[in-house]
C-alpha cells in the first residue's frame, strides 16, 4: 500500500494527465464517455506506454520515459478489476484467487490458505468449489475482488466495478468495496459514471474531460460546489459559466448577467472565469417574464420533461454556447397548470440568493 504519482502524455489518446494520490485515499474518476478515463488507468497499470512522463508507487518508478524505466505490467505490484470479472472459466473459485499467490511461488498449501482468507473476507467462501459459470454477477465480482487483493497490489485500479451488476448486486458490492477499502486502508483508484460510487467509496475525486483533469478536490468539495460541466450535471445542480462582471454578478459569453451570492473568502477578480451553481429546486418556471424582486431570469426552450423523484425535471435546451441546458425541478400540478410541452418558450427564475458564486478552476 502506498502513494501514487502521475505525470503522462499520451499523443495518440490526446490525454495528459497529472496527478498525486496518498497513501490510503482513494480517488473517483468521473468524466464523459471517452474523456480517458480509463486510459488512465491502462497506463498506471502498464498496458500503455506513454509518450513521455514518469509514474510512481511510492519510492518505487515504474514508468519515466527519460531513464527508458517501463516495469512490465505483471511486474508493477498493480491489480486491475474490470465491468466483467473475467475469472479463468476452468478453475474453481479457490484456484481464481490462489492464482497469483501461486505466481508469487508459495506452495500450493499456503496460495490455498491466501484464497480462503480473501474469501472470507469477501463473504463468499461458501462458493470456494465452484465453477465460474456457477456464479451469479454479484458473486462472480466478489471473488474477482478476493483475487485481485490476494496479490496485495501497491495500488488497486477498477474500471467500473459495478457497471455489469444487476440493481441488487450493485449495493452489496459497492458496499463490500468500501468496508475492505477503509478498513484496510488500501490506495485504490475507481473509474464510474455512478455518483454513489464515488461518494461512497472515495474520499477524493478528479473530473477527466477530454484527455484532461479539469478539477479535482475532496468528494465532498467537488460535487458539492462542482465547477465543471460535467460534475454538475453528475451532481444534479445547474452551473453555467461565465466571468465575473462586478461584485455578486458574472456575465455569460452571450451577454447574460446572473446575479448570487459569492461562496469563497473574499471577492472573485473583476473579469476572472467564475462560475454559477444552483439547484433545480431553486428555479420556478413562469409563462411571462416577472419583474421586480432580485431575480435572475432566463428565457428558455424547454427540451425535456422527466419524473424525478416527486418531481418533474423541466430541461432547457442547451445554452448558446453548446453546454447543458439548466433545470427546473417543479411540482406535476405545475406542469399541468403550465401546460408545459418540449419546444414551448418559457422563463426560469431564480432568486438572487439560491445562487452560488465561485472562481472556476484552472485548467
Amino acid at each position: 500500500m502506498t502513494g501514487l504519482e502521475v505525470r503522462t502524455r499520451l499523443a495518440h489518446r490526446a490525454v495528459d494527465f497529472d496527478l498525486a494520490l496518498d497513501d490510503g485515499h482513494v480517488l473517483a474518476v468521473l468524466g464523459p464517455n471517452g474523456a480517458g478515463k480509463s486510459t488512465l488507468l491502462h497506463l498506471i497499470a502498464g498496458l500503455l506506454r506513454p509518450d513521455d512522463g514518469r509514474i510512481t508507487l511510492g519510492d518505487t518508478v515504474i514508468t519515466d520515459t527519460a531513464a527508458g524505466v517501463f516495469v512490465p505490467a505483471h511486474a508493477r505490484g498493480v491489480a486491475l478489476l474490470a465491468q466483467q470479472p473475467l475469472l479463468f472459466p476452468h478453475m474453481t473459485v479457490t484456484a481464481n484467487v490462489a492464482y497469483a499467490p501461486r505466481c508469487r511461488r508459495q506452495t500450493r498449501a499456503q496460495a490455498r490458505a491466501v484464497a480462503q482468507r480473501w474469501l472470507q473476507t469477501v463473504a463468499a467462501e461458501h462458493l470456494a468449489d465452484r465453477k465460474p459459470a456457477q456464479l451469479s454477477g454479484g458473486q462472480a465480482q466478489r471473488v474477482a475482488i478476493a483475487r485481485a487483493l490476494a496479490a496485495e497490489p501497491a495500488v488497486l485500479l477498477l474500471d467500473e466495478p459495478m457497471a455489469a451488476l444487476d440493481v441488487a448486486a450493485a449495493p452489496a458490492v459497492r458496499g463490500l468495496l468500501r468496508d475492505l477499502l477503509r478498513a484496510q486502508r488500501r490506495t485504490a483508484v475507481i473509474v464510474t459514471h455512478d455518483l454513489l460510487d464515488a461518494l461512497a467509496i472515495a474520499n477524493k475525486v478528479v473530473v477527466v474531460e477530454a484527455g484532461r483533469i479539469v478539477e479535482r478536490g475532496a468528494v465532498r468539495d467537488v460535487l458539492t460546489a462542482p465547477r465543471s460541466e460535467f460534475a454538475a450535471r453528475i451532481a444534479g445542480v445547474n452551473l453555467i459559466s461565465g466571468v465575473a462582471a462586478g461584485s455578486g454578478t458574472i456575465k455569460t459569453a452571450w451577454g447574460t448577467e446572473v446575479s448570487g451570492v459569492i461562496k469563497t473568502a473574499g471577492d472573485i477578480e473583476a473579469n476572472s472565469p467564475a462560475v454559477a451553481l444552483f439547484s433545480p429546486a431553486a428555479v420556478s418556471v413562469h409563462l411571462d417574464a416577472p419583474h421586480g424582486s432580485p431575480r435572475n431570469v432566463f428565457p428558455v426552450t424547454v427540451a425535456a420533461l422527466d419524473v424525478h423523484g416527486n418531481s418533474v425535471r423541466v430541461r432547457s435546451a442547451d445554452q448558446p454556447d453548446g453546454t447543458a441546458g439548466i433545470s427546473a425541478d417543479i411540482t406535476a400540478a405545475a406542469v399541468a397548470d403550465l401546460d408545459l410541452a418540449p419546444g414551448q418558450r418559457v422563463y426560469f427564475v431564480v432568486k438572487a440568493q439560491e445562487v452560488g458564486l465561485h472562481p472556476a478552476l484552472s485548467r
